[in-house]
């Protein structure tokens, strides 16, 4: 078997000099041996690696894409390393390297031929169909081969693989993206046909929460992407759970202030909002509000928890139940003639989704996948002197999410002092351009990171082919953007309101900015 197969060699926990949890006492962790597979950063693809933080926007801001600190490579968790292992042994096969991917039972004109080289075996198809059985057939250490081959300059790629490759990193990160706005949407369309002031109510409600209360929590949490990749890299799988705790507290703490904004919002944006109607629907909204923000301060810590293990399609998972949820609940407690309750249905909907979301992030870390960093609830978690490296670590990110947040919620602030139909066309407008930027920036996250990979492995044509890849993926993901919006721009108008002004306005402005 391959050098690649074999697992991990025991090793002891490595400490980062300078690192959050440099000083951490042992007692309260658990070490743990075999845990990550060590890698050799001269040329490989994961030999640079940061593990980013992506902010989900809000009804007007777009999502965010935030940096964390970079990781040293054998940080890297087991799925990461097994994608990455994957993508070498794949450059290495389309440059001829590696013997390809074979299987007795493929069909003839399945199977792409290649030249045959000195490495390939005499019988190809004898033995086992497996990748594996062709390496060992093959004598070759994929691990000695990509090295080599990168100093021999013999790995270069092409269009036709960088577009599989971006497309197979994009395409979950559509799923998630497009289901977390999703939970946004919802509530858009359950009050638009309430009427004008109830959509430009939810709009204005949505800037306050967004810039007082869900930022805060997004970009607080961020200090986990550093601290628990750390940790659980280290082979301190308990301290992962240990800094979800403290970060857990850190976010309780500060939701008391941001429920006290928004159960007295109405009085707090009177001064700054000229239509008091207005003030009034949204003061009511926040005050519902407010009963679903533990929730997702549970939901943000909870993610970074599971992510740091490897487990990136937990919440993907958990969103797949929960939009189509979300969006029941907005009908029932919105619309239905029994139980629905109006406008306030709507916050209603999104508090019920708020501590749905982390009670099946908890189900699934107990029953799936997860509970392995999980060491209990500790005293420490809530002793304030510890808080001092993530408090330092939060603020940056914290920072760099509401300079870009505030910059679009000043759109509607700005459209309120219009008219009210302003704003609610507003409301429409900013949903719509949104959606179409979930794509995209899916795929710009997916670039950052394969040309991230193919710089740290010294690929610098490899790299450039995978950026001009993207820039005309970009290119006709923008033409189908303008398209979809011009072409149902009619329709698309008349499913968030009934009143004509809206919609017109929505018409004026929607071809400005296609």
């Amino acid at each position: 078997m391959s050098t690649l197969s074999k697992s991990a060699p025991t090793r002891n926990p490595v400490l980062i000099p300078n690192s959050p949890f440099a000083d951490t006492d042992d007692e309260d962790i658990e070490e743990n041996a075999g845990l990550t597979i060590p890698v050799d950063p001269n040329h490989q693809l994961g030999g640079s690696v940061r593990r980013a933080s992506i902010v989900c926007g809000s009804l007007i801001t777009r999502s965010a894409l935030i940096s964390s600190s970079p990781l040293p490579p054998s940080f890297i968790t087991t799925t990461e390393r097994e994608q990455i292992l994957e993508d070498e042994r794949s450059l290495l096969r389309d440059n001829h390297i590696l013997p390809r991917k074979r299987s007795i039972h493929g069909l003839p004109w399945q199977q792409r031929p290649h030249d045959a080289t000195e490495s390939d075996p005499l019988l190809p198809h004898a033995g086992s169909s497996s990748e594996d059985s062709d390496i060992l057939a093959a004598n070759v250490d994929p691990t000695a081969k990509w090295k080599d081959s990168v100093e021999a300059g013999k790995i270069t790629t092409t269009w036709q693989r960088e577009t599989k490759v971006l497309a197979r990193y994009s395409g979950p990160l559509i799923v998630t993206f497009l289901l977390q706005y999703s939970l946004t949407v919802a509530s858009v369309f359950s009050v638009g046909k309430l009427g004008t002031n109830e959509l430009a109510a939810v709009s204005l409600a949505s800037m306050t929460s967004n810039i007082t209360g869900y930022t805060i929590y997004q970009g607080l949490a961020t200090s986990l992407d550093t601290l628990c990749s750390q940790a659980y890299g280290s082979g301190k799988k308990k301290l992962v759970g240990l800094h979800m705790q403290r970060c857990f507290w850190f976010l309780l703490l500060i939701t008391i202030p941001i429920g006290i904004v928004w159960q007295f919002s109405e009085q707090i944006l009177r001064p700054i909002i000229p239509d008091p109607e207005l003030c009034r629907l949204a003061g009511g909204y926040l005050r519902v509000l407010a009963f679903g923000a533990p929730g997702y301060a549970a939901w943000e810590v909870g993610k970074r928890f599971v992510q740091a293990q490897g487990i990136f399609m937990a919440s993907t998972y958990i969103l797949l139940i929960c939009a189509p949820v979300n969006a029941l609940l907005n009908y029932l407690l919105v619309w239905h003639p029994v139980i629905g309750f109006g406008f306030l249905g709507a916050p209603t909907a999104v508090v019920i989704t708020n501590w749905l979301m982390p009670l099946l992030l908890f189900l699934y870390v107990v029953f799936i996948r997860g509970s392995e960093c999980w060491g209990g609830f500790s005293k420490k978690a809530i002793a304030f002197k510890s808080w001092g490296p993530m408090v330092r670590l939060a603020l940056p990110g914290l920072i760099m999410i509401l300079s870009e947040f505030v910059a679009f919620e000043l759109l509607t602030l700005a459209a309120s002092y219009l008219s009210t139909k302003h704003l609610a066309a507003q409301s429409v407008l900013a949903t719509c351009t949104s959606v179409t930027f979930q794509i995209p920036f899916a795929l710009s996250i997916a670039t950052s990171t394969r040309v991230a990979n193919f710089l740290g492995a010294t690929l610098g044509d490899a790299a450039k082919t995978c950026s001009q890849v993207a820039l005309w993926g970009s290119t006709l993901l923008g033409i189908a953007n303008v398209t979809l919006l011009t072409t149902t721009r009619h329709d698309i108008g008349k499913l968030f309101s009934d009143d004509p002004v809206v919609i017109s306005k929505y018409l004026e402005y929607i071809l400005y900015i296609s």
